[in-house]
């Protein structure tokens, strides 16, 4: 098996410092007795994994997929995310956003003061994880009957459950490798983690392992919170696209694959710290794997699906049933007042200004923000993703009101520009409004869009234009309602396997997916730029002229024109879903989906004003002198829009990945903490610290 000759080719290098060559990499199970009992009958044995699932839960929740270094490294720090502070207010975030300052700032970067220290960092709890999920296959590898059960090559209840918690190692490795890079590799539980293996080895080990399982497990079922043979169809894509792109590695390890084999890297721009930027030379084999599994994906969908409109998915995850999104494969679940922290309407969503208790809704931070340049430029204005997706009001939060948020630098709905919008606690058709991260909204960590898109850029990648442009028009044109005018939009982008990146873009807006995507794809530099230049071209228009209008007709003015407005008097409800086919022009339903809830009364809020919507006018088109005066003798109030922009140009320009050569190779990963250190028996690459403190 790949995994023994890995362990070997580890040792023969030397990277497994604090244990014994011959078992840094051996699986061992519990006690023969422990294992026979807990797994003799499928009660015991779904519990133990229900206990890792619960693990796991807390990682996803608290540091890579709503808030920890997801909060800070994944939503923001793209072409098309943003933080909303300034640069100065937040360095521990911001610093890591602009690649520690094109690398000159990794030394002195503090892992602690953010990534927390043992046990309450991102990868200690993920190693805890890990255990969870090695003992699990460890019991069951040492049952008699396992070698005739994987010869068999059917699932079975017990077959199933295996599945699962190698998926769940897979999963847990993706994410350390996506944070960390190289770290150590470990199927033991109790073991100490110790030792770095490079990434590629595990890459191929745990492919190896998710290739094996795949057929002993089941389709998609009603209850998406386990793993399923679609969801590891569709991790296998997930990892071997990222195992096969662009990824920053350190210099002073020796890169082999899962065979201990050395491998060649086909690297661009310059070396970094030490670091340099490159993908793999096989990199056409693994994209391969992708294309397959991804494609097996599509073929075991069960009960997945790709929605018949794009607003589909996000509705249903509002939803208080017990039901998942039919287009999820996998989905975190998270249950509506109950303790602990649902953090992805909290960062990633609708900014509240409200309080943390008994508000309407309470307060939403907004951590990821939209950068202006995409949202007016970039974003098709015929695109139906594009309202969905940002948001320039968010809710006050105290009065049941919308309130305009300002490019100012700040949090919530007080400042930082247009926001992310696709989770809305006030269009939940039951809101929490008790206390704050209790939302109840599930985090969707797998759906088929990413299936669809994947198959399409593996396709692209590897010549198959036909099936590329297949699964492409296919999500394109569900966002543009029926005609995505596909041949157009890769003319366009000048490729098809950009036309499929830049598509992803769009449907994964305000959901963290850019920055690695663009890293693993090596276009990072390349679209960085053009944001960059295009937020020049916008703010030295406005600071000249007072506007600016992009090439697809939007334009972005200093000034708006805004009035408060009783929207369910007008229009019977004020809560905004998609802008009706021929009122792109009313000042209320468009853009589209913002509002506030319905129903605010229910919920214990008395309105002594019932003007709840703010009418905007001048968004996207420059108004004349007989307009503006319309408006004003009509109650609009001049506002400040595109100003604040030229006002804060240094936080919109100088800051967005500040000092970034577009040459050098991007440090994007994150340091080991000194205790990690000290224990793991290994040392930081990239230029990071390896003392006890910032340096």
């Amino acid at each position: 098996m790949k995994n023994k000759i890995l362990s070997l080719a580890l040792c023969a290098m030397g990277l497994g410092a604090l244990t014994a060559c011959s078992d840094y990499l051996e699986t061992s199970s519990l006690s023969n007795a422990d294992g026979d009992f807990v797994f003799s009958n499928m009660t015991t044995a779904r519990a133990a994994m229900d206990g890792a699932y619960g693990e796991w839960h807390g990682a996803i929740s608290s540091h890579i997929f709503g808030d920890g270094l997801f909060y800070a490294f994944d939503i923001a720090g793209s072409d098309i995310m943003r933080h909303p502070e300034k640069y100065t207010a937040q360095p521990l975030r911001h610093v890591p956003e602009a690649f520690y300052v094109n690398g000159t700032e990794a030394a002195s970067y503090d892992a602690v003061g953010y990534g927390k220290e043992a046990p309450n960092n991102a990868y200690s709890v993920l190693f805890s994880v890990l255990g969870k999920a090695n003992a699990i296959t460890s019991a069951i590898e040492s049952k008699a009957e396992f070698d005739a059960m994987v010869e068999e090559g059917k699932p079975t209840d017990l077959t199933q459950l295996y599945g699962e918690a190698v998926a769940l190692r897979a999963t847990v490795y993706r994410e350390l490798i996506k944070y960390y890079g190289d770290v150590p590799f470990q199927t033991k539980m109790g073991e100490p983690a110790s030792g770095l293996a490079p990434r590629d080895s595990i890459y191929d080990v745990i492919l190896e392992e998710l290739m094996k399982v795949e057929p002993l497990m089941n389709p998609v079922g009603a209850d998406k919170r386990y793993f399923s043979q679609t969801y590891v169809d569709a991790l296998i894509g997930r990892m071997a696209l990222e195992a096969g792109g662009y990824q920053t590695r350190r210099g002073d390890i020796k890169y082999v694959d899962g065979d201990g084999d050395a491998l060649t890297f086909e690297t661009i721009g310059s070396e970094n710290n030490g670091a340099t930027y490159g993908r793999r030379s096989d990199w056409q084999a693994l994209y391969t794997i992708a294309k397959e599994y991804f494609q097996k994906a599509i073929d075991h969908a069960g009960t997945a699906k790709l929605s018949a409109n794009y607003h589909d998915f996000f509705d249903q995850l509002h939803s208080n049933d017990a039901a998942y999104a039919e287009e999820s494969i996998y989905e975190e679940p998270f249950q509506q007042g109950a303790s602990g922290n649902d953090p992805r309407p909290y960062s990633l969503g609708r900014p509240s200004a409200g309080g943390s208790s008994n508000n309407y809704p309470c307060k939403n931070y907004g951590q990821g923000r939209i950068n202006p340049a995409f949202y007016y430029g970039m974003f098709d204005p015929k695109d139906l993703r594009r309202d969905l997706s940002c948001t320039v009001t968010g809710l006050d939060g105290k009065a049941g009101k919308e309130k305009l948020i300002p490019f100012t630098p700040g949090s919530q709905a007080n400042g930082g520009g247009i926001a992310c919008n696709k989770f809305d606690e006030s269009r939940q058709s039951t809101v929490w409004t008790k206390n704050q991260r209790r939302s109840g909204i599930n985090a969707p960590y797998m759906r088929m869009a990413e299936v669809y898109l994947g198959l399409a850029e593996a396709s692209a990648a590897l010549g198959d234009q036909v099936t590329a442009k297949q699964y492409l028009k296919i999500i394109r044109d569900r966002a543009f309602g029926g005609n995505g005018n596909v041949d157009a939009f890769i003319a366009k982008e000048g490729s098809m396997l950009k036309a499929v990146i830049d598509e992803r873009g769009f449907e994964f807006a305000g959901e963290g997916d850019r920055r690695f995507t663009l890293i693993r794809t090596g276009l990072i530099a390349e679209k960085i730029k053009e944001v960059k230049d295009l937020t020049r071209k916008m703010l030295d228009g406005l600071a000249a002229n007072g506007y600016y209008t992009f090439d697809n007709g939007n334009t972005i003015s200093a000034y708006i024109w805004t009035k408060m407005v009783d929207a369910k008097k007008f229009y019977g409800h004020r809560n905004v879903e998609t802008t009706p086919a021929g009122m792109e022009d009313d000042p209320v339903l468009s853009p589209g989906w913002r509002g506030v809830n319905n129903d605010w009364e229910s919920y214990g809020l008395s309105y002594s004003n019932t003007e709840t919507n703010l009418a905007i006018k001048g968004l996207f088109t420059k108004l004349t002198d007989a307009e503006i005066a319309a408006l004003e003798a009509d109650g609009y109030k001049k506002t400040d829009w595109g100003k604040q922009l030229v006002d804060n140009d240094d936080e919109y320009y100088k800051y967005l990945f500040y000092q970034y050569d577009y040459q050098k190779a991007p440090i994007y990963l994150f340091p080991f903490s000194p205790n990690t250190l000290s224990t793991g028996g290994f040392t930081n690459g990239y230029g990071f610290s390896n003392g006890t403190s910032a340096e």
